[in-house]
């Protein structure tokens, strides 16, 4: 388990029980270095002073062979300006208020200052970059890895003891940059520090966003020239299932067995937590994760033996059914969602050509050299699944060796060819009951955040027909915003929905403010349909509110799962534009506050710019694309 975490959460005091305050500087954050102390690294830079003695140009990308990271510090930033920094970011990883206006801060969030590393003895902890590959748009890409981004420490905050591993985003060229430059460009960073903020805000699993930097004497050249910037960004973990692609490539099994064990041990929290017993004769697959007892071998049907690595499989498995049920529940389209993007840890990760959907379109994909519609929102559950079979063929041969996961023989050979027929049916069936959970546990928390954004207190079968299925044929048919139908949906009385002329007349306040839109519909018959659907939800309600409901009860609960701000992609570009073309400042500061808290009425802001923000999108402006560039 965290022993690293554990100590470092010692050393800093007791947490927080109300009394105290525990949030501190950045140079006093406990800090730790668990994943270079317990993984291998590059062997051209065995330690971090062989690092440090070689001048920064020296870096070159290149291939890196049984290693998961490289030594690297960032390059140096000149004249860093500190855009904006994410109030919730500093409260969850525990630095005091204030803070951020320090030179320290400023310094270490655009990779100038390392904390942790002592220059004249050359020893400390130091900054690193990871090794992966991936698999992109279904074709094998070889080795990637964190061509721009560079990890400077963890550290555990003393008063929930979530551990973080703090990273720079655009921080300069590594091994892994390939033919890139290691920069990013000021347009993609905005991005990155509002979405994932704004998606940790709406209880979705995402890597976060601490501040955003601009270095104004760094030009990035991509389809044009532009400013670059940093993003200080943090997660529990930054593995990837693009981590184990590499390893299976190359045919490193010590290392695949050696990381996933430190997954269990230290990225999770320990074997003893990973999921029970999975067997045909279960009949909660959608039940909580972690309800597991710490045995190796978990007996299920015969020839399926679970071990320890199955588990963890499961884990991984279920951790990502559950994100992306809430990217379907909320409309959120990744856009890239190669395995490279796609996390052990079951976050959102990598924000390149990413939208939440205006209008409701099952097909849309935000990145327009997506031809294919690979990456569109309907195929997101599809394609998080072809993924964790290709983590499932990385772990097949500990997957499948059953009951001999830990004989000296396997260990130190692998698996005997008399005997690898055997082991491949084993590990394809535990792959494909994996496949079964998984879609038992996307459906579980699907259906579980659609009812609560109904209005409902319970989910009866139907429902899924009769409200989710029909809703969203509805949306789609009449080209309804999504996020904005429930925040009104939210507004609404049971009691002025009575008659059906009521349910018409309401029916208007989900149109575009130009009027019905969508092939072959008249407002009579987009009325109509609306108000049928209203019906049967009215009913459900009084079902389970009862015929004397509660209205105002309901709609408060509906208004604290139903957003009335969405980072919508015309308001990311009107934002990107008013602070790299127009020079403002506190426009960011404003949308990441109605970003964090996107489910108030107002934000104590210009009453009619908040208006604006949450209201119609613009017609011209409606499922915008853009290019992975950035």
């Amino acid at each position: 388990m965290r022993i690293a975490q554990m100590a470092a959460h010692l050393s800093n005091g007791s947490a927080s029980n109300g009394t105290s305050d525990t949030r501190t500087s950045l140079a006093d954050l406990p800090k730790s270095w668990t994943f270079t102390s317990l993984l291998p690294p590059d062997s051209r830079f065995p330690t971090p002073a062989a690092s440090h003695k070689t001048p920064r140009e020296d870096i070159e990308p290149r291939q890196v062979k049984s290693a998961l990271f490289t030594w690297v510090r960032p390059e140096e930033a000149k004249e860093p300006e500190l855009l904006s920094v994410s109030p919730a970011a500093i409260k969850d990883l525990g630095i005091k208020v204030g803070e951020e206006k320090t030179e320290e801060f400023k310094q270490t969030v655009a990779g100038n200052r390392l904390l942790g590393w002592d220059v004249e003895k050359e020893e400390g902890g130091y900054p690193w970059a990871q090794c992966y590959g991936g698999w992109q748009f279904g074709s094998w890409a070889g080795q990637l890895g964190d061509g721009r981004a560079i990890s400077l420490f963890e550290t555990t905050n003393s008063s929930t003891k979530t551990r973080y591993e703090l990273q720079l985003k655009g921080a300069g060229i590594t091994p892994y940059s390939r033919f890139a430059d290691g920069k990013a460009v000021l347009r993609s960073s905005i991005r990155e520090y509002i979405v994932s903020e704004a998606l940790n805000a709406l209880r979705i699993p995402t890597t976060r966003a601490l501040s955003l930097t601009l270095l104004p004497y760094s030009k990035v050249r991509r389809e044009i020239l532009e400013p670059g910037a940093i993003v200080a960004r943090f997660a529990q973990s930054w593995l990837r299932i693009g981590t184990f692609d590499i390893l299976r490539a190359r045919g490193d099994r010590d290392l695949i067995r050696q990381l996933s064990t430190y997954i269990a041990e230290n990225v999770f929290d320990g074997w003893e937590s990973l999921p029970a017993r999975n067997s045909n004769e279960d009949d909660n697959l959608g039940g909580p994760v972690g309800t597991g007892v710490g045995k190796n071998i978990i007996e299920g049907p015969a020839g399926q033996e679970e071990n320890r690595f199955t588990r963890l499989y499961r884990e991984i498995v279920r951790r990502n059914a559950k994100t992306v049920a809430a990217w379907q529940a909320y409309a959120f389209t990744n856009g890239v969602l190669n395995t490279d993007n796609t996390s052990v840890f079951g976050l959102s990760i990598d924000f390149g050509p990413f939208a939440f959907l205006d209008n409701f379109d099952p097909n849309y994909t935000p990145n327009h050299d997506d031809h294919m519609l690979r990456y569109s929102y309907r195929n997101q559950p599809t394609i998080i699944w072809w993924n964790l079979v290709r983590l499932g063929e990385s772990l097949g041969e500990l997957i499948g060796s059953g009951e001999n996961i830990d004989s000296e023989e396997f260990v130190e050979k692998g698996v005997r060819q008399e005997d690898a027929d055997e082991l491949v049916s084993r590990a394809e069936a535990l792959i494909t009951r994996a496949g079964d959970e998984y879609k038992a546990v996307f459906l579980e928390e699907y259906k579980r955040l659609m009812t609560a954004r109904l209005g409902l207190k319970t989910h009866k079968e139907s429902d899924f027909e009769t409200l989710f299925s029909e809703l969203l044929d509805t949306m789609e048919s009449l080209e309804l915003d999504f996020n904005q139908f429930f925040r009104k949906l939210s507004n609404l009385k049971v009691g002025d929905l009575e008659t059906e002329e009521q349910r018409k007349e309401v029916a208007g306040v989900f149109f575009h403010h130009e009027g019905v839109t969508g092939i072959g519909n008249t407002e009579e018959s987009a009325r109509k349909r609306i108000a049928e659907w209203l019906e049967k939800w009215s009913t459900r309600v009084y079902e389970d509110w009862g015929p004397n409901g509660d209205d105002e009860t309901r709609q408060v609960e509906m208004m604290k799962v139903n957003p009335k701000f969405i980072p919508k992609s015309w308001i990311l570009d009107e934002l990107i534009k008013r602070v790299e073309k127009g020079g403002e400042r506190e426009i960011l500061d404003r949308v990441m506050h109605m970003a964090l808290h996107p489910f108030e009425e107002s934000w104590g802001w210009d009453k009619k710019e908040e208006e604006r923000f949450c209201g119609d999108v613009p017609k011209f402006d409606r499922a915008m694309q853009c290019s992975c560039s950035s």
